[in-house]
């Protein structure tokens, strides 16, 4: 194994989903902790509170430079360890631009009470457009694995909104949508006061709502058995599903107890999965 693919493994290895990875040939885990480490790069960017705007905005411009180069031929600069995946997967430049573009959304200014459709652009961008590049990776057909990316990534990433209410907030984040928080007669701004108010509980419940309904369809396109290596999706289906289980039963009034995944558990869903597929 070369050192970029030690580094890129190294980051991967933080993950809950570390082990899904590991389970795939290694063309395939390789490209997967690239992808990964690509993400945490520029999600990493755009968390930084400890920068300016203008410079957490000047070094996503910069890795938007490494992708054009990358995919015209040129230097890639920080963006080589993604060469090989993209040559060998086929993988889209849009995808990786896209990425890019909903760590901006967050770089430009915190997002506070996105109305829907802002929020789903969002999720699109830093979720569903990483499991447009994972589907590929995973061999699946093009039809199934977009319809996938887009409920899984959907799906993932509302979860990890109602799991990071009050993480967010402490940044002056709130990606909560304006309909759920108006519906629920929630001040629209007011950090400090939706995020005190028991009545957030009904807004996370709407919210919880469509998550599911995510989840239930990317789960009909895994029952399907479609071609490709599919342990890591139905992992992240499961592994997700159990979370968002487990904060409905605790409701989100406050005082909130941040809900957390459980590795071993994760482990053994692993093991199963590998014993049936």
């Amino acid at each position: 194994m070369t050192a970029t693919s030690l580094a890129t493994q190294g980051r991967a290895a933080g993950s809950s989903f570390y082990a899904g990875m590991r389970v795939l040939p290694r063309p395939e885990r390789e490209a997967m902790y690239a992808i990964y480490a690509f993400c945490r790069e520029v999600d990493d960017i755009a968390d930084d509170q400890r920068g300016d705007r203008a410079a957490r905005a000047a070094a996503l411009d910069a890795w938007r430079g490494d992708i054009a180069r990358l995919y015209a031929g040129g230097d890639p600069g920080q963006a080589h360890y993604l060469a090989l995946a993209v040559r060998h997967f086929d993988l889209a430049r849009a995808d990786f631009d896209a990425v890019i573009a909903g760590m901006a959304m967050d770089v430009a200014g915190d997002i506070c009470c996105p109305d829907a459709a802002d929020l789903d652009l969002y999720c699109d961008r830093v979720a569903s457009a990483v499991g447009r590049l994972s589907v590929r990776v995973f061999g699946m057909e093009e039809a199934p694995g977009l319809a996938l990316a887009h409920h899984l990534g959907r799906a993932l990433q509302l979860t990890n909104i109602l799991r990071d209410v009050d993480e967010d907030a402490a940044i002056g984040r709130v990606y909560l949508p304006a309909e759920a928080l108006a519906a629920a007669g929630l001040p629209l701004g007011d950090i400090a006061a939706i995020t005190a108010d028991p009545r957030i509980d009904r807004a996370c419940r709407a919210v919880a709502a469509e998550a599911r309904q995510h989840f239930d369809a990317a789960r009909r396109i895994l029952a399907a058995r479609p071609r490709g290596h599919l342990i890591a999706p139905r992992l992240m289906a499961g592994a997700y599903g159990v979370l968002l289980d487990r904060m409905e039963a605790a409701g989100w009034a406050p005082p909130r107890r941040r809900v957390r995944h459980n590795r071993l558990a994760i482990l053994g869903m692993m093991i199963r999965l590998r014993l049936l597929r």
